[in-house]
């Protein structure tokens, strides 16, 4: 673990598209990073550079090939440096290593896991409740604002449990005609489900709304049996003690 004190960073340079054994270079190095047990690393991607050869590489539309650079960063102490280093230097091939002194001032420290209660086993809760589903396009729109995206920020403000979006690869609605998912397509109209599960009273509640919004898709309404298994449950009826 990297401690406060005098430390090493080392940046390696290396091209997107350089490989090691057929991965990618950047990947290579920082899963070697990784597995050696060094304290942290970030991998960075340039949007123009140019190296040894002088080829300039950049993300401009008219250059096809971009191999645009990469910079791996870590900072460790400098004995492990010194121990990883014949074997970045390998890895590195024509890219460049560069090493500085640098000094830790606060390291980073290791979020704490909350113990889990051993005493208290976990309360499963059960009872009814209705599943409605939403059939739209990916293309709906309600107020220039895409439909899903509306649907989900109107039911976040009226208080509904959750919703989930699922975003098909194929299918047609009531006017026969076929959504796909498709690179030969240069419109996407993909079709799009929304689920979600909440008590009737609410939904119903809802349902003004979701005609306003909906024109045309389709809604269906399902019964199903919630089973919720909650751990903390002992600290969530103290919670909500505390709010009522």
């Amino acid at each position: 673990m990297l401690k406060a004190g005098p430390a090493k960073k080392v940046s390696i340079h290396v091209g997107e598209d350089h490989k090691y054994h057929g991965q990618s270079l950047y990947s290579v190095i920082l899963d070697f990073l990784f597995y050696h047990g060094i304290s942290g690393a970030s991998v960075v991607r340039g949007v123009a550079g140019f190296g040894a050869d002088h080829h300039l590489h950049t993300t401009r539309i008219e250059v096809l090939t971009a191999d645009l650079p990469m910079k791996i960063e870590f900072i460790e102490s400098p004995d492990k440096v010194e121990e990883i280093l014949p074997k970045l230097q390998q890895l590195a091939g024509t890219g460049l290593i560069e090493i500085q002194d640098t000094i830790v001032v606060k390291p980073a420290e290791v979020e704490k896991k909350k113990t889990p209660q051993e005493s208290l086993p976990p309360l499963k809760r059960e009872g009814k409740a209705k599943l409605m589903r939403i059939f739209i396009g990916e293309n709906d729109k309600w107020r220039d604002k895409p439909l899903h995206k509306a649907l989900v920020e109107s039911m976040r403000a009226n208080d509904i449990a959750g919703v989930t979006v699922y975003q098909g690869i194929l299918g047609y609605g009531a006017n026969r005609r076929m959504h796909r998912d498709s690179t030969l397509h240069l419109s996407h109209d993909r079709p799009v489900m929304l689920s979600a599960v909440d008590t009737e009273e609410k939904l119903q509640a809802y349902f003004p709304i979701l005609d306003e919004m909906v024109q045309q898709g389709l809604v269906v309404l399902s019964d199903v049996d919630v089973i919720k298994y909650t751990h903390n449950f002992a600290t969530a009826e103290r919670r909500k003690e505390a709010r009522s």
